[in-house]
C-alpha cells in the first residue's frame, strides 16, 4: 500500500509517494501539468496507490485524469488542514510529503469530490447565484437612495413596473440631478442582468428534467427548481449520508456541542465552516414553505418553536427537520406526501 500526497498548482504539482511503514519512495518530484505521460509513469510504478490532494481549482483535471487507473482518490478539505495552513515553514515539497503522512495517519478530513457532471451543474447554480446577488446589490443601491430623501418603498416592489412608476411619480422630484442619473444606470444594469438570470433558469429548468431526484423534491412545496437542483448536486448520492443526522451536519444545520469534564454537553451555534449552499437552500426553503403551505406539518413546527424562541431559531430548526426529511425521501423515492410519517419516524 502507497499513498500519494500530491501538491497541485495551475501551471504544475508536486508528488511525495511514502510506504504503508511511512517511508519515502519517490520524490518529492516536480512534474508540470502537460507531461501527463510522466505523471502517469510515476504514479503506475507503485501499486495498490492511494493519492491525496487538497481541495482548489487545481483538483478537478487530476480526479478526471485518474479516474479508471485503479487509484483511490482522497480529496481533502484545505480549510481543515491546519497543520499545513498553520506552519510556520511551508513549501511544496513539504505540503505534498505531510498530506501523504496526514493520510496513513488517518488525519484527513475528507471531501466527497463530484463527478464532471454535477460540476456542470454547480457552475450552472453558481454564476444564476452571482447575478441573482448582483442584481439585490443594485436594488439596494436604489433603495438608499430613496431613504435618503425621507422614503419608503417595499422590498420586492422595486422590480416591478409598479415600483418604478411610483418612483418616476413619487421619489423624482425630491431626487437631485445625480441621484437621477445613478437610479438610471442602476435601472440599466438590473435590465441587462434579468434576462440573463431567465436564460439560466431556463437551463436549470432543462437539466433538472433529467435528474429523477429533482421532480422528487420539488413535490416539497418551497422548493422549486433552481433548489431541487442544487440539493440533489450537493447530496447525491445520497448513500453517502448513512444517516439524516449526517446531512444535517454536512448543511452545518446542527449547533455545535461541547463538554468538559463533569459539565453536561452545551450545544451553541451552528457552524460557520459547513455546506453554505444547502444551509442556504435549506433555510430559505422553509421560509418560502412556510408560505406556501402554513397548514403542513413543517409550518406548524416552525409556528410553535417561532411563538416560542424566535424566528431566526425556528427557522434553522425547521431547516434542520426539512433536511432529514428529503434524506428520507432520496433514500426511498417517496414523494412529498408521505413527508409527515417520515418527520415523525426521524425525530
Amino acid at each position: 500500500m502507497f499513498v500519494a500526497g500530491i501538491d497541485a498548482h495551475a501551471t504544475y504539482s508536486v508528488i511525495a509517494i511514502v510506504s504503508n511503514t511511512g517511508q519515502l519512495v519517490a520524490g518529492p518530484i516536480r512534474i508540470k501539468n502537460t507531461q501527463e505521460d510522466r505523471l502517469n509513469g510515476l504514479l503506475g510504478q507503485f501499486q495498490p496507490l492511494e493519492v491525496v490532494v487538497e481541495t482548489s481549482p487545481a483538483w478537478p483535471w487530476l480526479f478526471d485524469r485518474l479516474q479508471g487507473q485503479g487509484i483511490d482518490f482522497v480529496l481533502a478539505h484545505a480549510k481543515r488542514l491546519r497543520v499545513i495552513a498553520e506552519s510556520n515553514y511551508k513549501s511544496d515539497d513539504i505540503d505534498a510529503e505531510l498530506l501523504a503522512r496526514m493520510r496513513l495517519a488517518g488525519l484527513i478530513p475528507e471531501v466527497h469530490p463530484k463527478c464532471p457532471r454535477q460540476r456542470e451543474q454547480a457552475v450552472l447554480l453558481r454564476n444564476r447565484a452571482r447575478l441573482v446577488r448582483e442584481r439585490t446589490r443594485m436594488v439596494n443601491r436604489i433603495h438608499a437612495q430613496i431613504h435618503n430623501v425621507g422614503l419608503h418603498l417595499e422590498r420586492g416592489r422595486l422590480l416591478t413596473q409598479d415600483g418604478r412608476e411610483w418612483v418616476r411619480d413619487v421619489a423624482w422630484p425630491l431626487l437631485g440631478a445625480e441621484r437621477r442619473l445613478f437610479i438610471d444606470m442602476q435601472w440599466a444594469l438590473i435590465d441587462q442582468i434579468v434576462p440573463m438570470i431567465r436564460t439560466l433558469d431556463r437551463r436549470v429548468e432543462h437539466v433538472g428534467r433529467e435528474i429523477p431526484a429533482v421532480a422528487l423534491l420539488e413535490t416539497v412545496p418551497g422548493i422549486g427548481p433552481y433548489r431541487a437542483l442544487l440539493i440533489a448536486t450537493e447530496t447525491l448520492p445520497i448513500t453517502r449520508f448513512r444517516t439524516p443526522g449526517h446531512l444535517v451536519s454536512y448543511a452545518g444545520l446542527a449547533p455545535r456541542s461541547s463538554q468538559s469534564g463533569l459539565r453536561p454537553i452545551r450545544h451553541g451555534s451552528i457552524p460557520a465552516g459547513a455546506n453554505r449552499w444547502l444551509r442556504g437552500t435549506f433555510v430559505r426553503a422553509v421560509v418560502s414553505h412556510v408560505t406556501h403551505a402554513p397548514d403542513s406539518w413543517l409550518s406548524q413546527s416552525y409556528e410553535l418553536i417561532r411563538q416560542r424562541l424566535g424566528w431566526q431559531v425556528a427557522r434553522v430548526a425547521t431547516a434542520r427537520r426539512l433536511a432529514r426529511a428529503v434524506h428520507a425521501m432520496l433514500r426511498t423515492g417517496e414523494v412529498s406526501g408521505v413527508m409527515n410519517r417520515w418527520l415523525e419516524q426521524i425525530e
